[in-house]
């Protein structure tokens, strides 16, 4: 072998390594997205601009390094399939939204990392053995305590005095459902104010359980966080629509609503307290006391 051509051969062959770094470097790595919100859900799309926006940011550019598989509304049996469609594909991490989308992950699988986000009691439902030491495949954030539904009653009295019964609108299928509701009992007695539950599972159900309590007198409501109350929030607001019960909500209200706000500064859930009335001549969201 000729000088030149050893020297060459042994020079590629010295390259290699390097080559083989920076095609680790790029290799395109896949995120897996569960949501329990629809795609077209505007605090869903504002959820999703933000983590594209923070992959960014962090050098993961969609196309170059990294690919996202999405999966919307997943609840009940629809997370328990997507949940299954996502790990079948073997992505490096999955991003999941709520509870209702983490659960059926780390049923499913103990080897894919599951970051939760949007789950109030990731300890109740399982996903980790405790907020010090998760253990296994998950962990994630939490954005606020049951306690904090107490709050919402509290708030509820303040703009509306009169009021001295209360339906919960909750689901009670999730462990936040149940913990929620039991923080808003244990607030009641000294705000003296009896509370009922209305399950928000069976819609129709739901919109009989709150024509049934708005009939009576001195009533508000209280909308617990869920993906299955913030989708259904139009209905409850056209149950109430001729009682004009004040309701206390951890979300604004959709965009056919008329909502009369006040925030709760400096808590760990913005809350909305509201007259809701549905606004056939306008698609917005007016706020004139926020």
């Amino acid at each position: 072998m000729k000088r030149r051509e050893c020297i060459t051969l042994h020079g590629g062959t010295a390259a290699w390594p390097l080559a083989a770094r920076a095609q680790q470097r790029e290799r395109m790595r896949r995120i897996g997205v569960m949501a329990s919100l629809a795609a077209d859900d505007r605090v869903a799309q504002i959820r999703n601009g933000a983590f594209l926006q923070g992959l960014q940011q962090a050098g993961w550019n969609v196309g170059r390094n990294v690919s996202i598989e999405y999966r919307w509304a997943g609840i009940g049996e629809a997370a328990r399939r997507h949940a299954a469609e996502l790990v079948a594909l073997a992505p490096d991490v999955i991003l999941a939204g709520g509870s209702q989308a983490a659960t059926p992950l780390v049923q499913i699988t103990q080897t894919i990392p599951v970051v939760f986000v949007h789950t109030p009691d990731p300890v109740g439902s399982g996903l980790v053995s405790s907020l010090a030491q998760p253990g296994g495949n998950a962990t994630g954030f939490t954005q606020f305590e049951y306690g904090i539904a107490g709050k919402w009653l509290e708030l509820l009295k303040e703009i509306a005095p009169a009021v001295t019964r209360a339906a919960v609108i909750r689901d009670p299928a999730i462990t936040a459902g149940i913990g929620m509701f039991g923080a808003i009992q244990s607030a009641a007695p000294s705000l003296g104010v009896e509370v009922s539950p209305v399950n928000v599972r069976d819609p129709s159900e739901m919109e009989r359980g709150i024509t049934a309590f708005a009939r009576f007198g001195n009533g508000g409501l209280i909308v617990t966080a869920s993906a299955l109350t913030r989708s259904r929030l139009l209905g409850i607001a056209r149950s109430t629509r001729q009682s004009r019960c004040r309701a206390s909500a951890p979300y604004r209200a959709p965009g056919s609503l008329t909502v009369i706000r006040q925030r709760v500064r400096g808590s760990a859930a913005s809350v909305s307290v509201a007259e809701w009335s549905v606004d056939k001549s306008s698609q917005s969201t007016t706020s004139p006391t926020s």
